[in-house]
Protein backbone atom coordinates (compact mmCIF):
# COMPACT_ATOMS: atom_id res chain seq x y z
CA UNK A 1 0.00 0.00 0.00
CA UNK A 2 1.71 3.70 -1.11
CA UNK A 3 1.38 6.53 1.53
CA UNK A 4 -1.73 8.03 -0.01
CA UNK A 5 -3.47 5.10 0.01
CA UNK A 6 -2.60 4.86 3.68
CA UNK A 7 -3.58 8.22 3.81
CA UNK A 8 -6.91 7.91 2.49
CA UNK A 9 -7.43 4.61 4.24
CA UNK A 10 -6.94 6.26 7.51
CA UNK A 11 -9.24 8.97 6.58
CA UNK A 12 -11.90 6.67 6.07
CA UNK A 13 -11.84 4.69 8.98
CA UNK A 14 -12.13 7.83 10.62
CA UNK A 15 -14.87 9.33 9.21
CA UNK A 16 -16.19 5.48 9.57
CA UNK A 17 -15.46 4.96 13.54
CA UNK A 18 -16.41 9.36 14.12
CA UNK A 19 -13.13 9.61 15.38
CA UNK A 20 -10.75 12.45 14.73
CA UNK A 21 -7.56 11.45 12.37
CA UNK A 22 -5.36 12.71 14.50
CA UNK A 23 -6.76 10.12 17.39
CA UNK A 24 -6.65 7.67 14.69
CA UNK A 25 -2.84 8.42 14.34
CA UNK A 26 -2.09 8.05 17.85
CA UNK A 27 -3.98 4.60 17.84
CA UNK A 28 -1.71 3.54 15.02
CA UNK A 29 1.41 5.16 16.41
CA UNK A 30 0.64 2.99 19.53
CA UNK A 31 0.14 -0.48 17.81
CA UNK A 32 3.30 0.26 15.92
CA UNK A 33 5.58 0.32 19.05
CA UNK A 34 3.80 -2.54 20.39
CA UNK A 35 4.79 -4.40 16.89
CA UNK A 36 8.14 -3.04 17.57
CA UNK A 37 8.49 -4.44 20.70
CA UNK A 38 7.82 -7.85 19.63
CA UNK A 39 10.92 -8.20 17.27
CA UNK A 40 13.66 -10.41 19.07
CA UNK A 41 15.96 -7.79 18.79
CA UNK A 42 13.86 -5.53 19.94
CA UNK A 43 15.26 -2.16 21.97
CA UNK A 44 14.25 -1.96 25.52
CA UNK A 45 11.91 1.50 24.45
CA UNK A 46 10.47 3.27 21.78
CA UNK A 47 9.34 6.12 20.28
CA UNK A 48 6.89 6.46 16.90
CA UNK A 49 6.52 9.32 14.91
CA UNK A 50 4.97 9.99 11.66
CA UNK A 51 3.87 12.48 9.37
CA UNK A 52 0.70 13.36 8.84
CA UNK A 53 1.27 14.20 5.20
CA UNK A 54 3.89 11.98 4.21
CA UNK A 55 2.61 8.84 6.41
CA UNK A 56 6.24 8.13 6.43
CA UNK A 57 6.72 6.39 10.32
CA UNK A 58 10.20 6.91 12.11
CA UNK A 59 11.23 4.86 15.12
CA UNK A 60 13.49 6.22 17.67
CA UNK A 61 14.82 3.51 20.05
CA UNK A 62 15.99 3.81 23.43
CA UNK A 63 17.90 1.76 26.70
CA UNK A 64 17.01 1.93 30.04
CA UNK A 65 19.71 2.38 32.66
CA UNK A 66 19.27 1.34 36.39
CA UNK A 67 17.18 4.25 36.91
CA UNK A 68 14.60 3.39 34.38
CA UNK A 69 15.87 6.56 32.33
CA UNK A 70 15.91 6.51 28.36
CA UNK A 71 19.20 6.69 27.28
CA UNK A 72 21.49 5.86 23.77
CA UNK A 73 18.64 7.34 21.07
CA UNK A 74 18.98 6.09 18.00
CA UNK A 75 17.00 5.55 14.55
CA UNK A 76 15.80 2.02 13.95
CA UNK A 77 13.10 2.51 11.58
CA UNK A 78 12.43 -0.92 10.17
CA UNK A 79 11.10 -1.55 6.47
CA UNK A 80 7.94 -3.42 6.16
CA UNK A 81 9.68 -6.56 5.23
CA UNK A 82 11.30 -6.27 8.52
CA UNK A 83 8.70 -6.31 10.58
CA UNK A 84 6.95 -9.42 9.03
CA UNK A 85 3.00 -10.95 9.64
CA UNK A 86 3.15 -11.38 13.03
CA UNK A 87 3.89 -7.82 13.65
CA UNK A 88 0.90 -7.21 11.20
CA UNK A 89 -1.36 -9.43 13.12
CA UNK A 90 -0.10 -7.36 16.24
CA UNK A 91 -0.81 -3.60 14.86
CA UNK A 92 -4.56 -5.29 13.16
CA UNK A 93 -5.38 -6.17 17.39
CA UNK A 94 -3.93 -3.71 18.78
CA UNK A 95 -5.38 -0.87 16.64
CA UNK A 96 -8.84 -2.83 17.09
CA UNK A 97 -8.95 -2.20 21.01
CA UNK A 98 -7.44 0.97 20.99
CA UNK A 99 -10.30 2.35 18.36
CA UNK A 100 -12.93 0.37 21.20
CA UNK A 101 -11.23 2.35 23.67
CA UNK A 102 -11.17 5.62 22.41
CA UNK A 103 -14.80 5.24 21.07
CA UNK A 104 -16.44 4.13 24.80
CA UNK A 105 -13.86 7.39 25.82
CA UNK A 106 -15.43 9.78 23.54
CA UNK A 107 -19.07 8.30 24.33
CA UNK A 108 -18.52 8.36 27.83
CA UNK A 109 -17.13 12.50 27.41
CA UNK A 110 -20.15 12.68 25.06
CA UNK A 111 -22.62 11.71 28.04
CA UNK A 112 -20.93 12.59 31.04
CA UNK A 113 -22.02 15.95 31.42
CA UNK A 114 -25.66 15.13 30.82
CA UNK A 115 -27.01 14.03 33.91
CA UNK A 116 -30.39 15.96 34.24
CA UNK A 117 -30.79 16.21 30.23
CA UNK A 118 -34.20 14.56 28.50
CA UNK A 119 -32.86 11.74 26.26
CA UNK A 120 -35.66 10.25 23.42
CA UNK A 121 -34.42 6.48 22.69
CA UNK A 122 -36.30 3.65 21.16
CA UNK A 123 -37.06 0.27 23.18
CA UNK A 124 -34.49 -2.31 22.10
CA UNK A 125 -34.96 -5.03 25.03
CA UNK A 126 -37.55 -5.95 27.82
CA UNK A 127 -36.53 -8.00 30.59
CA UNK A 128 -38.26 -8.66 33.79
CA UNK A 129 -36.42 -6.02 35.76
CA UNK A 130 -34.44 -3.85 33.39
CA UNK A 131 -35.12 -2.31 29.30
CA UNK A 132 -32.74 -0.92 27.55
CA UNK A 133 -32.95 1.93 25.32
CA UNK A 134 -31.67 2.75 22.45
CA UNK A 135 -29.78 6.06 22.08
CA UNK A 136 -27.99 5.42 18.42
CA UNK A 137 -24.62 5.48 19.24
CA UNK A 138 -25.30 3.97 22.79
CA UNK A 139 -27.64 1.96 25.27
CA UNK A 140 -29.27 3.47 28.22
CA UNK A 141 -30.41 0.85 31.01
CA UNK A 142 -33.64 1.66 32.60
CA UNK A 143 -34.15 -0.91 35.29
CA UNK A 144 -37.13 -1.87 36.82
CA UNK A 145 -37.24 1.10 40.03
CA UNK A 146 -36.89 3.50 37.65
CA UNK A 147 -39.83 2.18 35.58
CA UNK A 148 -43.62 3.24 35.99
CA UNK A 149 -45.67 1.08 37.12
CA UNK A 150 -47.80 -1.03 34.99
CA UNK A 151 -46.15 0.97 32.23
CA UNK A 152 -45.32 -2.27 29.97
CA UNK A 153 -42.94 -0.83 27.33
CA UNK A 154 -42.77 -3.12 24.18
CA UNK A 155 -39.77 -3.51 21.71
CA UNK A 156 -39.95 -1.29 18.87
CA UNK A 157 -41.63 1.93 20.65
CA UNK A 158 -39.93 5.15 21.35
CA UNK A 159 -39.71 6.37 24.97
CA UNK A 160 -38.38 9.80 26.39
CA UNK A 161 -36.72 8.89 29.56
CA UNK A 162 -34.58 11.63 32.09
CA UNK A 163 -30.49 10.83 32.25
CA UNK A 164 -30.46 9.98 36.36
CA UNK A 165 -26.57 8.46 35.99
CA UNK A 166 -23.61 8.34 33.97
CA UNK A 167 -21.45 5.87 34.75
CA UNK A 168 -17.85 4.95 33.45
CA UNK A 169 -17.18 1.30 32.91
CA UNK A 170 -14.80 -1.15 31.16
CA UNK A 171 -17.18 -1.69 28.69
CA UNK A 172 -18.34 1.59 28.07
CA UNK A 173 -20.61 4.31 29.27
CA UNK A 174 -23.48 3.21 31.79
CA UNK A 175 -26.43 5.58 31.25
CA UNK A 176 -28.94 5.01 33.75
CA UNK A 177 -32.69 6.46 32.85
CA UNK A 178 -35.67 6.83 34.47
CA UNK A 179 -39.30 7.63 33.41
CA UNK A 180 -40.38 8.14 37.12
CA UNK A 181 -37.98 10.87 38.22
CA UNK A 182 -39.56 14.35 38.58
CA UNK A 183 -37.63 16.16 36.33
CA UNK A 184 -38.66 14.28 33.44
CA UNK A 185 -41.68 16.18 34.30
CA UNK A 186 -39.90 19.81 34.03
CA UNK A 187 -37.76 18.33 30.52
CA UNK A 188 -41.16 17.68 29.47
CA UNK A 189 -42.64 21.23 29.91
CA UNK A 190 -39.87 22.59 28.61
CA UNK A 191 -40.38 20.75 25.51
CA UNK A 192 -43.89 22.08 25.46
CA UNK A 193 -43.92 25.17 26.67
CA UNK A 194 -41.24 28.06 25.01
CA UNK A 195 -42.60 30.40 28.11
CA UNK A 196 -40.35 27.73 30.67
CA UNK A 197 -37.63 27.29 28.39
CA UNK A 198 -37.11 31.24 27.34
CA UNK A 199 -37.12 31.68 31.46
CA UNK A 200 -40.04 33.65 31.83
CA UNK A 201 -42.08 30.62 33.73
CA UNK A 202 -40.84 28.97 35.94
CA UNK A 203 -41.26 25.33 37.46
CA UNK A 204 -40.56 25.53 41.41
CA UNK A 205 -42.28 22.91 42.56
CA UNK A 206 -42.94 19.40 41.63
CA UNK A 207 -44.63 16.24 43.14
CA UNK A 208 -45.15 13.53 41.61
CA UNK A 209 -46.76 9.61 42.22
CA UNK A 210 -45.19 7.83 39.31
CA UNK A 211 -48.22 6.51 36.90
CA UNK A 212 -50.84 8.23 39.08
CA UNK A 213 -51.12 11.76 39.70
CA UNK A 214 -48.37 14.78 39.78
CA UNK A 215 -48.68 18.26 41.36
CA UNK A 216 -46.55 20.99 40.17
CA UNK A 217 -46.32 24.58 41.02
CA UNK A 218 -45.48 27.77 38.11
CA UNK A 219 -44.34 30.85 38.69
CA UNK A 220 -44.36 33.73 36.49
CA UNK A 221 -41.05 35.70 35.83
CA UNK A 222 -43.62 38.71 33.85
CA UNK A 223 -47.11 39.79 35.15
CA UNK A 224 -48.35 40.16 31.80
CA UNK A 225 -48.17 36.61 31.60
CA UNK A 226 -50.31 33.77 33.38
CA UNK A 227 -48.06 30.77 34.52
CA UNK A 228 -50.77 28.32 34.65
CA UNK A 229 -52.59 29.24 31.12
CA UNK A 230 -49.24 29.28 29.46
CA UNK A 231 -48.68 25.73 30.58
CA UNK A 232 -52.24 24.52 30.18
CA UNK A 233 -52.23 25.83 26.70
CA UNK A 234 -55.07 26.58 24.36
CA UNK A 235 -57.53 24.07 25.08
CA UNK A 236 -55.05 22.20 27.08
CA UNK A 237 -53.04 21.45 23.98
CA UNK A 238 -49.52 21.78 25.67
CA UNK A 239 -50.07 19.73 29.13
CA UNK A 240 -51.85 17.16 27.01
CA UNK A 241 -48.46 16.43 25.08
CA UNK A 242 -46.83 15.85 28.05
CA UNK A 243 -49.78 13.57 29.88
CA UNK A 244 -49.42 11.16 26.74
CA UNK A 245 -46.08 11.24 27.13
CA UNK A 246 -46.78 9.99 30.23
CA UNK A 247 -48.93 7.77 28.99
CA UNK A 248 -52.30 9.26 30.89
CA UNK A 249 -50.83 10.36 34.53
CA UNK A 250 -53.08 12.88 35.73
CA UNK A 251 -51.01 16.56 35.93
CA UNK A 252 -52.25 19.59 38.61
CA UNK A 253 -50.75 22.55 37.91
CA UNK A 254 -51.24 25.86 40.21
CA UNK A 255 -49.89 28.71 40.81
CA UNK A 256 -46.98 28.86 43.02
CA UNK A 257 -46.75 31.87 45.54
CA UNK A 258 -44.46 32.84 48.47
CA UNK A 259 -47.51 33.25 50.80
CA UNK A 260 -47.07 29.62 52.47
CA UNK A 261 -50.95 29.86 53.67
CA UNK A 262 -51.76 30.47 50.19
CA UNK A 263 -49.79 27.97 48.36
CA UNK A 264 -50.82 25.38 50.67
CA UNK A 265 -54.48 26.41 49.92
CA UNK A 266 -53.89 26.29 45.82
CA UNK A 267 -51.74 23.30 46.30
CA UNK A 268 -54.82 21.56 47.63
CA UNK A 269 -56.79 22.48 44.62
CA UNK A 270 -59.36 21.21 43.11
CA UNK A 271 -60.82 21.32 46.47
CA UNK A 272 -62.01 25.20 48.20
CA UNK A 273 -60.18 25.57 51.44
CA UNK A 274 -62.18 27.82 54.14
CA UNK A 275 -58.97 28.75 56.19
CA UNK A 276 -55.54 27.64 56.59
CA UNK A 277 -53.42 27.96 60.05
CA UNK A 278 -49.22 27.75 59.53
CA UNK A 279 -48.00 26.85 62.59
CA UNK A 280 -45.06 29.13 64.46
CA UNK A 281 -42.04 27.00 62.85
CA UNK A 282 -43.90 27.01 59.37
CA UNK A 283 -43.63 23.45 59.69
CA UNK A 284 -47.32 22.68 59.37
CA UNK A 285 -50.87 23.74 58.21
CA UNK A 286 -54.08 23.21 59.59
CA UNK A 287 -56.69 23.33 56.97
CA UNK A 288 -60.60 23.96 57.37
CA UNK A 289 -62.57 22.63 54.12
CA UNK A 290 -66.56 22.34 53.79
CA UNK A 291 -68.11 19.30 54.89
CA UNK A 292 -68.46 18.66 50.75
CA UNK A 293 -65.07 19.54 50.28
CA UNK A 294 -63.39 17.01 52.63
CA UNK A 295 -63.16 13.83 50.08
CA UNK A 296 -62.17 16.01 47.39
CA UNK A 297 -59.43 17.55 49.64
CA UNK A 298 -58.14 14.71 51.00
CA UNK A 299 -58.05 12.15 47.22
CA UNK A 300 -58.24 9.03 46.61
CA UNK A 301 -56.61 6.83 49.38
CA UNK A 302 -54.81 10.48 50.12
CA UNK A 303 -53.04 11.21 47.47
CA UNK A 304 -54.47 14.73 46.97
CA UNK A 305 -53.32 15.83 50.54
CA UNK A 306 -50.08 13.52 50.35
CA UNK A 307 -49.20 14.98 46.44
CA UNK A 308 -49.70 18.80 48.57
CA UNK A 309 -47.62 18.59 51.44
CA UNK A 310 -44.78 17.24 49.30
CA UNK A 311 -45.44 20.12 46.70
CA UNK A 312 -45.16 22.55 49.72
CA UNK A 313 -42.93 20.82 52.11
CA UNK A 314 -45.25 20.78 55.12
CA UNK A 315 -47.26 18.95 56.93
CA UNK A 316 -51.11 19.39 56.42
CA UNK A 317 -53.93 18.80 58.92
CA UNK A 318 -57.06 18.63 56.78
CA UNK A 319 -59.96 18.85 58.81
CA UNK A 320 -64.21 19.59 57.51
CA UNK A 321 -65.73 22.70 59.11
CA UNK A 322 -67.69 20.55 61.09
CA UNK A 323 -65.47 18.99 62.41
CA UNK A 324 -63.76 21.96 63.69
CA UNK A 325 -66.96 23.45 64.86
CA UNK A 326 -67.02 20.59 66.86
CA UNK A 327 -63.74 21.18 68.61
CA UNK A 328 -62.31 17.78 66.89
CA UNK A 329 -58.72 17.50 67.26
CA UNK A 330 -58.76 13.92 65.80
CA UNK A 331 -60.39 12.41 62.98
CA UNK A 332 -59.39 14.58 60.06
CA UNK A 333 -56.85 13.51 58.11
CA UNK A 334 -53.15 14.49 58.45
CA UNK A 335 -50.59 14.05 55.51
CA UNK A 336 -47.27 13.77 56.02
CA UNK A 337 -44.14 15.75 53.92
CA UNK A 338 -42.44 12.61 52.33
CA UNK A 339 -39.52 11.90 50.70
CA UNK A 340 -39.38 10.17 47.40
CA UNK A 341 -36.03 7.67 46.89
CA UNK A 342 -34.77 6.55 43.44
CA UNK A 343 -32.90 3.39 43.11
CA UNK A 344 -29.14 3.91 43.00
CA UNK A 345 -27.36 1.11 41.80
CA UNK A 346 -26.45 -0.96 38.60
CA UNK A 347 -27.46 -4.19 36.79
CA UNK A 348 -24.38 -6.02 36.37
CA UNK A 349 -24.16 -9.23 35.09
CA UNK A 350 -22.70 -12.19 36.84
CA UNK A 351 -19.73 -13.79 34.60
CA UNK A 352 -19.97 -16.99 35.76
CA UNK A 353 -23.72 -18.18 35.82
CA UNK A 354 -24.85 -15.04 33.37
CA UNK A 355 -27.75 -13.88 35.79
CA UNK A 356 -28.29 -10.31 35.73
CA UNK A 357 -27.59 -8.94 39.40
CA UNK A 358 -28.23 -5.57 41.01
CA UNK A 359 -25.42 -4.21 42.96
CA UNK A 360 -26.83 -1.59 44.89
CA UNK A 361 -24.83 1.67 46.10
CA UNK A 362 -24.45 0.37 49.67
CA UNK A 363 -22.52 -2.74 48.59
CA UNK A 364 -25.62 -5.38 48.33
CA UNK A 365 -26.13 -7.48 45.80
CA UNK A 366 -29.44 -9.36 44.99
CA UNK A 367 -29.56 -11.63 42.14
CA UNK A 368 -32.49 -11.31 39.48
CA UNK A 369 -34.70 -14.38 40.90
CA UNK A 370 -34.17 -12.87 44.74
CA UNK A 371 -35.51 -9.64 43.45
CA UNK A 372 -38.69 -11.05 41.91
CA UNK A 373 -39.88 -13.46 45.01
CA UNK A 374 -39.12 -10.05 47.15
CA UNK A 375 -41.39 -8.11 45.00
CA UNK A 376 -44.12 -10.63 43.29
CA UNK A 377 -46.48 -10.61 46.36
CA UNK A 378 -46.59 -6.36 46.51
CA UNK A 379 -46.94 -6.68 42.64
CA UNK A 380 -49.80 -8.44 42.85
CA UNK A 381 -51.67 -7.08 45.09
CA UNK A 382 -51.01 -3.58 43.46
CA UNK A 383 -52.20 -4.97 40.63
CA UNK A 384 -55.17 -6.55 41.81
CA UNK A 385 -55.88 -2.77 43.50
CA UNK A 386 -55.37 -1.34 39.84
CA UNK A 387 -57.98 -3.69 38.64
CA UNK A 388 -60.42 -2.42 41.05
CA UNK A 389 -59.76 0.95 40.31
CA UNK A 390 -60.44 0.63 36.47
CA UNK A 391 -63.65 -1.19 37.10
CA UNK A 392 -65.01 1.38 39.58
CA UNK A 393 -63.95 3.96 36.83
CA UNK A 394 -65.68 2.16 34.36
CA UNK A 395 -68.92 1.93 36.35
CA UNK A 396 -69.19 5.28 36.32
CA UNK A 397 -67.81 5.56 40.26
CA UNK A 398 -67.44 9.35 40.93
CA UNK A 399 -63.96 10.79 41.80
CA UNK A 400 -64.28 14.56 42.20
CA UNK A 401 -60.56 15.25 42.44
CA UNK A 402 -60.45 14.61 38.76
CA UNK A 403 -62.16 17.35 36.78
CA UNK A 404 -61.64 18.23 32.81
CA UNK A 405 -58.70 19.91 31.17
CA UNK A 406 -59.59 23.62 31.99
CA UNK A 407 -58.40 26.77 29.35
CA UNK A 408 -56.39 27.84 32.31
CA UNK A 409 -58.74 30.56 33.61
CA UNK A 410 -59.32 28.55 37.07
CA UNK A 411 -57.93 30.18 39.95
CA UNK A 412 -56.83 27.04 42.13
CA UNK A 413 -55.40 25.17 39.19
CA UNK A 414 -56.25 22.89 36.47
CA UNK A 415 -56.63 19.12 36.49
CA UNK A 416 -55.63 17.24 33.52
CA UNK A 417 -56.91 13.77 33.05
Amino acid sequence: MSNLDMSEAIKMLAQEKGLSVDALLQVLVEALASAYKRRPDAADEVQVGVDPDTMEFTFTAYDLDEDGEWVNPRDDTPNKAELGRIAAQTVRQVMSQRIREVERDRKFEEYANREGDLVSGIIERTEARYALLDLGRVEALMPQAEQVPYERPNRGDRSKAYIVEVRKTAKGPQIVVSRTHPGLIKRLFELEVPEIADGVVELRACAREPGHRTKIAVWSNDHNVDPVGACVGARGARVRMVVNELRGEKIDIVPFSDDLADFVSKALSPAKVTQVVISDDGTQADVIVPDHQLSLAIGREGQNARLAARLTGVRIDIRSETQDADGETSGGYAAELGNVEYAEGEWVENAESGEMEWHAADGSVISQAEWAAQTSDGVEEEAVESVEDEASDALGAPESSDSEVADGDAEGGDDVD
